[in-house]
């Protein structure tokens, strides 16, 4: 058996403990050294894993312990630099979502990478989530028809932030997810929403994205709303399908309905409503994260390209640019340009 991936880790605040109490439990891996310019969070860090060795300098992290990679989990501000760092120290990186805060930094970590041969990889956690996998295998098979559209609703009263908006915060998830269960990158965006809580950060957003295909994806994120919802709807052309997250255990409904042509016997009419069985598949589920971080360690050994690379997290992160560039002129349709 090959020797555990030395890993490093930088950021113990608010999304970090959760990314290395699954990194500790992988048998081939070794968190070996954590980075934190925060001493509270240092603190916690060493009460937790005191054999983590501990540091508040990055460029001591990169160079004194031997690494093999280094998972970045700070706030989005810094994740630009600090994985440009990582990259060019020639570790692997691994940085949560989104990649950055702008698509030209997010194409130079990519390049980096590139450059350098090393394995980039974003946390879109939700392409980790067994029901999404069990989805895109679904919509593969041909069970539910040719996908027309897709529309997510990510709500919640609060959390408001001050640093961004509700989208750049919540809907890297449902962005992700839509790219990856329909394999295209839209081709253009138009977005609505309103500032009520604080003035220029939106706290409820309406995003269309047009795909190349022709099919659409609605995505309505709030901080501002009675009801915790996590829901995705999947219209297509044989059945309709509705994931929720919010449901402990029957997260994935089938439903056996669509429009068809009229039967030829039927007089004056053009289309038919088909009304069929509900189905709720069994899905085995585990943690996401788990499978996220054994994803990365994976692609570490193997050299295997990330089911969320360096490139799709530049993807979400256009996406995110012309959402913001749409709601900034009231409406108007944004261009993608993608290569």
């Amino acid at each position: 058996m090959s020797a555990p991936l030395r890993v490093g880790f930088v950021g113990y605040g608010y999304w970090g403990p959760n990314i290395l109490r699954n990194l500790e439990r992988l048998a081939t891996v070794d968190v070996v050294a954590a980075c934190d310019a925060n001493p509270d969070n240092r603190a916690k860090l060493a009460s937790a894993y005191p054999h983590i060795a501990l540091t508040d300098d990055l460029e001591q992290l990169l160079t004194g312990y031997r690494l093999d990679a280094v998972v970045v989990a700070t706030s989005a501000p810094t994740h630009a630099a600090l994985a440009a760092r990582v990259l060019e120290a020639g570790l692997h990186c691994f940085v949560e979502k989104p990649l950055t805060l702008s698509s030209a930094d997010a194409a130079h970590l990519v390049k980096l990478a590139e450059d350098n041969d090393r394995i980039l990889m974003v946390g879109h956690l939700m392409v980790y989530h067994g029901a999404i996998e069990w989805i895109r295998d679904y919509i593969d098979s041909g069970e539910l028809g040719e996908v027309r559209y897709l529309y997510f609703q990510r709500l919640n009263l609060g959390k408001v932030r001050a640093d961004e908006n509700s989208f750049w915060s919540l809907a890297p998830h449902d962005v992700s997810v839509a790219l990856y269960l329909l394999g295209e990158t839209p081709d253009r965006v138009s977005a609505n929403g309103a500032d009520y809580l604080r003035d220029g950060v939106h706290d409820v957003v309406f995003a269309n994205l047009h795909f190349p295909s022709g099919r659409l994806a609605n995505i309505h994120v709030s901080w501002l709303d009675p009801h915790k919802t996590r829901r995705m709807t999947v219209v297509g052309s044989k059945k309709m399908l509705v994931f929720d997250d919010m449901e402990a255990t029957d997260k994935i409904w089938i439903y056996d309905k669509g429009v068809e042509p009229a039967d030829a016997m039927a007089y004056g009419e053009d289309l038919t409503l088909r009304f069929g069985d509900i189905r709720v598949p069994f899905v085995k589920l585990s943690e996401p994260l788990g499978a996220e971080m054994s994803h990365f360690v994976e692609c570490c050994r193997t050299g295997t390209t990330p089911r969320s690379s360096g490139a799709d997290g530049l993807r979400v992160v256009q996406v995110l640019e012309a959402v913001d560039a749409s709601l900034a002129s009231g409406g108007a349709p944004v261009t993608i340009e993608t290569e």
